[in-house]
């Protein structure tokens, strides 16, 4: 089938192939999205007589089984078709003949692609809070089972204060929840309708974007048709400096687990269904998933990187480095998504080992406890300092949980005031859901059954 700008000449096979790249590849996760949106297209063009009540009936009707098909044995998008756009209009064109040739009419690729990714882009950042609550749900879990088990704080990786791993676990659950916000911030900015600005200009037809917005669940239209196209590539960079920030958090927290797993420290057990083995050694037990999170951090701070770089010196209207922005994009929401489940399904499996944190607690961990009582009782902090680090003999071993109850401040081990993370992550849940259900409402409108986009 021929390509959407096909005209009387052949492209030269090199160029197509360097051109085309992995897009008709990278296009099977925006085939849905795709759909939708020119399923919203062609009826606003019904609206505005460029299509026939019937034309519109069959379009939206190949297009729904597009999506169909695409869910079960899948939809071809062959290299010559260059993307995703090109395979579903060849399709249209195949089955309606004079109807599937108009429902381009008024857009262009540019805005098309930008639809359609901004879908995707929603649908990831639902999945995003739905699946980061979950994982917030098991440090929380975590950690008010284990509120009062004697964990060491430890700065510089040495020895240092009286903690627990609820404090450990709580500390985690707050942080991804403040990340899993920034999600939903992020979320207002992708809530505006691109359709319409077509190659950046607009088009001189009566274009309904408003319209458009409405049946894809938009919030409003993002007005300036020029900066539609100039936010390419921007907020999806956005979403990957969000997933990035969330992933690094699971790093440091596969760090210590993998190091706190040691059988010199023996804190925690990981279950062995999480762990594979050697194929020279019998006895190991290797924390492969969580080495692994180390570093796709990387990999995905490396995505995020990428995002920026391709668009940071652009000239401003459409320009085709914008399309290499789409690999980093869904590779790297795919994998944010995958590290936020593997980090949740090892929390929850995770064994605690209460002997062994407690033997921690040498009584040097103890010294500051010691300097803080001689200045209850009138010294200087100061001179109880150095009295107690020139005398370290003298620190007496205590007992671990009246040391951590003696933590009264918020957030510390005596009050970790966990209900403060259940409240908001709470309100983040209800407000996910509701976004979510009105957005999948919207998108089950237009095909006329339930599909996801992410």
């Amino acid at each position: 089938m021929a390509k959407i700008w096909q005209k009387d000449y052949e492209l030269n096979s090199l160029i197509e192939e360097f051109t085309v790249g992995r897009d008709y590849l990278l296009d099977q996760n925006l085939v849905p999205s795709d759909c939708a949106a020119s399923i919203a297209h062609g009826t606003m063009l019904n609206s505005i007589g460029i299509l026939t009540d019937e034309e519109l009936q069959q379009i939206r009707a190949e297009l729904a089984q597009i999506i169909r098909d695409h869910a079960g044995e899948g939809f071809a998008i062959n290299l010559s078709d260059e993307d995703c756009h090109t395979a579903i209009e060849n399709r249209l064109i195949e089955k309606l003949g004079e109807a599937g040739k108009k429902i381009h009419t008024g857009r262009s690729r540019n805005d098309q692609v930008i639809t359609a990714t901004r879908l995707y882009s929603r649908a990831f950042v639902i999945e995003m809070i739905r699946e980061g609550a979950r994982l917030v749900e098991a440090f929380l879990g975590l950690a008010e089972r284990e509120k009062m088990t004697p964990m060491p704080g430890r700065t510089h990786m040495q020895i240092a204060m009286p903690s627990s791993v609820g404090l450990w676990a709580g500390a985690f659950a707050e942080e991804i929840l403040d990340q899993l916000r920034l999600f939903a911030h992020l979320y207002s900015l992708l809530d505006q309708n691109p359709l319409g600005s077509a190659a950046s200009y607009g088009v001189p037809l009566p274009l309904n974007r408003e319209m458009t917005a409405d049946l894809m669940g938009f919030g409003r239209v993002q007005n300036n048709v020029l900066y539609v196209n100039n936010s390419r590539g921007r907020l999806e960079s956005m979403l990957l400096d969000a997933a990035d920030q969330l992933v690094i958090t699971l790093s440091k927290a596969a760090q210590d687990l993998i190091l706190f797993s040691l059988p010199e420290f023996g804190y925690f057990s990981l279950p062995r269904v999480l762990c594979s083995g050697s194929s020279i050694m019998p006895q190991k037990k290797n924390p492969d998933g969580l080495e692994l999170m180390r570093a796709k951090s990387g990999t995905l701070s490396a995505y995020a990187s990428a995002m920026k770089n391709i668009v940071r010196s652009l000239p401003t209207g459409y320009n085709r480095d914008f399309q290499d922005t789409k690999e980093p994009f869904v590779l790297g929401s795919r994998l944010a998504v995958q590290c936020v489940r593997i980090m949740e399904l090892t929390i929850r499996e995770l064994e605690v080992n209460r002997e062994a944190l407690e033997a921690g607690f040498t009584t040097d961990i103890y010294a500051t406890d010691m300097a803080i009582e001689m200045v209850a009782a009138g010294m200087s902090f100061r001179d109880a300092y150095v009295k107690v680090g020139l005398e370290l003999e003298k620190v007496d071993l205590r007992d671990a949980g009246e040391s951590l109850n003696s933590r009264t401040s918020t957030g510390t081990t005596g009050n970790l005031n966990l209900e403060a993370a259940v409240e908001g992550l709470k309100a983040l849940e209800a407000e996910n859901g509701q976004r979510g259900d009105f957005f999948y409402g919207k998108m089950q409108a237009l095909a006329g059954f339930d599909f996801k986009l992410f």
